[in-house]
């Protein structure tokens, strides 16, 4: 059996709802999508990577720092939607979508997924997640939180801070009380939050498929475009990392992500 043929896929659209012109705004100097091509080019599983946009403005800054681009060829209603127009004419097995959110990402997350999903022939979606130690995350709903199962499959993905948990002193009494007061409550040494990593990795085929269903209402309530493949009854494997993710949604991001060092995390 051949070598697997691995492609990073960048969907950068440029009217972000949260954040107009996102992929453009700068950090340290550089435009955000530039920060998150060049972190992707130092994954050594890479064998391809290139940018889908929706705007010539965002290509033609890729092409002028020397990276792939590709204008798609029509709207589409998620990221995963875009990337998989381009898949339908790659030869390869694995296609690594890697949103563009995360400028100062360290290249071995693309590299863990790689590895896991190889390894593990059956997953045909794969993601990342790390634990979440800081309240205020659990309270932004920028902050994508995911549930697991005993074996590390997405049971579900919110913007809402889940599980809810009814025991008594912790957010339970959100009920009764101010949402803030019941989050502060909560022990997250003990109970286990997670954030969900804007990386994924599809089978090529399954892609495909992806992008051939409808989008599913859960999907379109939280804005998550992985919900499709849970309100489809197909799973995703969630594959936890220590590296805490810094990213760009929203106009107060920006402060946190000009100061952060690059390689800040594990």
């Amino acid at each position: 059996m051949g070598k697997s043929k691995i492609i990073g896929i960048i969907p950068a659209r440029l009217g972000s709802k949260r954040l107009a012109g996102k992929p453009l705004v700068k950090i340290s100097g550089k435009p955000l999508i530039q920060r998150v091509y060049e972190s992707a080019t130092q994954s050594k599983r890479l064998d391809r990577l290139m940018v889908v946009t929706d705007s010539s403005k965002i290509s033609d800054l890729v092409f002028a720092f020397g990276g792939e681009a590709y204008v798609s060829l029509r709207n589409h209603p998620t990221g995963t939607d875009r990337v998989a127009e381009v898949a339908r004419n790659l030869n390869c097995d694995l296609v690594i979508n890697i949103q563009c959110d995360l400028p100062y990402f360290p290249p071995t997350l693309i590299d863990l997924l790689v590895s896991s999903m190889l390894r593990e022939k059956s997953v045909q979606v794969g993601t990342l997640a790390t634990r979440i130690n800081d309240r205020a995350k659990l309270r932004n709903p920028n902050v994508v939180k995911v549930v697991l199962d005993k074996s590390g499959f997405a049971l579900y993905f919110s913007r809402h801070p889940v599980p809810y948990i009814r025991s008594h002193g912790s957010i339970g009494q959100a009920e009764t009380s101010s949402r803030r007061k019941a989050l502060a409550g909560i022990d997250l040494k003990r109970l286990f939050f997670y954030e969900h990593i804007g990386i994924y990795g599809f089978r090529r085929d399954f892609l495909i498929k992806f992008s051939s269903l409808k989008q599913t209402p859960l999907e379109k309530l939280e804005g998550l475009e992985q919900l499709r493949v849970l309100e489809n009854g197909y799973k995703i494997k969630v594959y936890l990392t220590q590296y805490k993710p810094v990213t760009l949604d929203a106009p107060a991001d920006l402060k946190k992500l000009r100061t952060q060092k690059r390689g800040e995390g594990r």
